[in-house]
């Protein structure tokens, strides 16, 4: 029975909103008994996540992005299950993905935040590091668990989870094989050899913007007017999965932001001292301020104008998600209370598939990691009782508050906004700190801390509930994916400590460095002057959360309007084109029937497209780290690759839709 569960395809019903009084079913149904937790999966699993920890933190630090770990890691784990002849694997490839995924998420957290130690000069040893990404990685755990079922039961298909998507239907097409899996395989390799050889050759431009033709050129110069598109096929392919509604709001958000913001602050270029404008908006770019005329690029009003915007965009959509899910936060409370008396008996009589961690125990690691991490306050970076119990309360209060926001970011763009949320952190953290009598090098230090163990547990929230996402997709045990979530967070956070501060002692991090660490860079250019005099940008913060305010009140959902002021315009735009490709292929028919044939034929190349991508990424930062430079600098650099880039997307867009709109209702 459970062999035959296991080679049927996901439900119909996986991924759209469930009629009145219809249940989900997933592939490994409660009564089933899968493998799930072996001596292999285990092994398999922290293997991936040192690989994977290594690999994403040289690669973050350098270009600034961290690609996303569960689909390649997914990918190897059915590719290692069927070379060596293993059978009914879905389970144990759910564990190895969920432990490898620490890597991405633990990376995340650090890399944005920590190197900022080494750029300021300040004391960073590997304790500190180690010990900020184990207690965030941990904190973003057992915050998330006790909100696993609204996001992932009671949400069902009203979010798009479009990584979680891509990831479940790489492990399902791998265990089912046949026409499916060659699909995905066919579609993988398409999008992995496109985006590889515009990252590693540059054959091509990755991005294409209007400053490609004489009047477009003129219209950014001019009237600060630019468009941009990134051309890669992972994004192309996370546009179809999130859909048309989500693509347009989100880039909405950029619209505002590059056709109306930035030139109307554009067109009082010559009445406006620049220099006076950098000083307003506390610009520390040494280019810019040696230059202040250069703030008028459309690039850089962007910059330092429209992510300002987003970021108060994005922390009062926080506040406002936390105010609207305020009931579901009081149910966690409540049942938390509830279970301290009988949490066992519980566990014992749930079904399997929705069977967590009890709260009692949840509870026990959380007082016992805000403990631990007072003391690490305490002894290992601020020595003041008083400035620690501060440090800890900010800690708690924010990644308690802002969980929820960044597994609603994750669920619907795939796309976690820590680093908006974490600067936000870090600013809040600088005033608090200082109003308490800490600043200069010390208060930095603090403040840095802080926001590393923030950043990482709001980016394990939002990385976990896709892992738990999947899980409930496919009938795992959330339980056993809760409990080794924590060795796997362990074993990153260990491998990140040691590779940054081996890469630092070897390059060093900063502009000058082969290792730029740009986020990291930007935390360090906005904490310097709270800590020792200088201005932020609060009232490019306030607009942005009034508007946030207006567009809830009109019906706009926020967060994701956000995010697309916060992201680049160039990222937003190919989720447009994605999501006209799911919206062309899904209703071009008078049938229903082919329609959704097409439609999921289309979810499965697209998740081929993502999942390509992030392999090939992986091999990429390989080759960089191996020192391969196999790039044609020159070429890439030209008017030629990017007409070339436009030409190319083209035909990969006609691609995917011509390939969709070969499905056949039998399939």
């Amino acid at each position: 029975m459970e062999q035959k569960r296991q080679q049927t395809s996901i439900p119909e019903n996986a991924y759209r909103e469930l009629r009145p009084g219809e249940e989900y079913t997933p592939l490994m149904p409660a009564s089933a008994k899968p493998k799930e937790v072996t001596p292999y999966s285990v092994g398999m699993g922290l293997l991936m996540a040192i690989v994977f920890s290594a690999a994403a933190a040289y690669l973050g630090l350098k270009v600034g992005q961290v690609f996303e770990a569960a689909i390649p890691i997914a990918i190897i784990a059915v590719g290692v299950g069927n070379l060596t002849g293993r059978r009914n694997m879905l389970g144990q490839n759910v564990i190895i993905q969920s432990i490898g995924a620490s890597s991405g998420v633990i990376v995340a957290g650090a890399i944005f935040t920590l190197p900022a130690l080494y750029i300021l000069g300040l004391d960073a040893r590997f304790y500190q590091v180690f010990l900020s990404s184990l207690f965030g990685g941990i904190l973003g755990i057992v915050l998330l668990i006790p909100f696993r079922k609204y996001f992932v039961k009671q949400m069902h298909g009203k979010y798009p989870f479009p990584e979680a998507t891509a990831t479940t239907e790489v492990l399902v097409s791998g265990e089912k094989g046949g026409n499916q899996a060659k699909l995905l395989a066919a579609a993988g390799l398409t999008g992995g050899l496109y985006d590889f050889v515009v990252g590693t050759f540059g054959l091509w431009t990755e991005s294409v913007s209007t400053r490609i033709c004489e009047w477009g050129a003129a219209a950014a110069d001019k009237f600060k007017v630019v468009f941009g598109i990134n051309t890669s096929a992972a994004l192309l392919g996370l546009g179809y999965i999130i859909g048309l509604k989500y693509a347009l709001i989100i880039t909405a958000g950029s619209c505002l932001v590059w056709f109306i913001v930035v030139p109307l602050v554009g067109s009082f270029a010559q009445s406006i001292d620049p220099a006076g404008l950098t000083a307003l908006l506390g610009v520390t770019n040494e280019a810019i301020l040696a230059d202040p005329q250069s703030i008028f690029t459309p690039e850089n009003l962007y910059q330092f104008i429209g992510k300002p915007l987003g970021i108060g965009g994005i922390a009062m959509a926080g506040l406002i998600g936390i105010v609207r899910q305020s009931s579901i936060i009081k149910q966690a409370v409540g049942l938390a209370v509830k279970e301290l008396g009988g949490g066992k008996k519980q566990v014992e009589t749930s079904v399997r598939t929705q069977r967590d961690l009890t709260m009692k125990l949840i509870l026990t690691i959380l007082v016992a990691t805000l403990a631990t991490t007072f003391l690490f306050f305490q002894f290992g970076v601020l020595h003041n009782w008083m400035q620690s119990v501060v440090a800890i309360a900010i800690v708690f209060v924010i990644a308690f508050l802002f969980t929820t926001v960044a597994a609603n970011a994750i669920a619907i763009v795939g796309s976690n906004p820590v680093s908006g949320m974490t600067l936000m952190t870090l600013i809040l953290s600088s005033l608090v700190l200082v109003s308490v009598g800490l600043s200069g090098p010390s208060g930095m230090t603090a403040a840095l801390v802080i926001g590393g163990v923030v950043c990482t547990a709001l980016s394990m929230a939002g990385g976990f509930i896709t892992d738990l996402k999947i899980g409930y997709w496919l009938g795992t045990t959330p339980r056993k994916q809760e409990g080794w979530k924590f060795l796997g967070t362990f074993v990153a956070a260990a491998t990140v400590a040691g590779v940054m501060i081996i890469l630092n002692k070897t390059y060093g991090f900063g502009a000058d460095s082969v290792l730029v660490a740009p986020q990291a860079n930007a935390m360090a250019a906005v904490i310097q002057p709270l800590m020792s005099g200088g201005t932020t940008p609060w009232t490019l913060y306030c607009c942005g959360a009034v508007l946030a305010l207006v567009l809830t009140a009109v019906g706009v959902p926020t967060l994701p309007f956000a995010l697309g002021m916060f992201i680049p315009m160039s990222l937003n735009a190919p989720l447009v084109v994605g999501g006209l490709v799911a919206w062309f292929v899904s209703s071009r028919s008078k049938d229903e029937g082919l329609n959704k044939a097409r439609m999921d034929r289309g979810t499965l190349i697209a998740s081929g497209f993502i999942a390509g991508g992030a392999l090939m990424g992986v091999v990429s930062a390989i080759l960089k780290f191996a020192g391969a430079e196999w790039k044609l600098t020159e070429w890439a650099a030209s008017n030629g690759a990017e007409w070339l880039g436009l030409a190319m997307y083209v035909v990969l867009i006609g691609y995917f839709g011509w390939h969709t709109l070969r499905a056949r209702k039998e399939e």
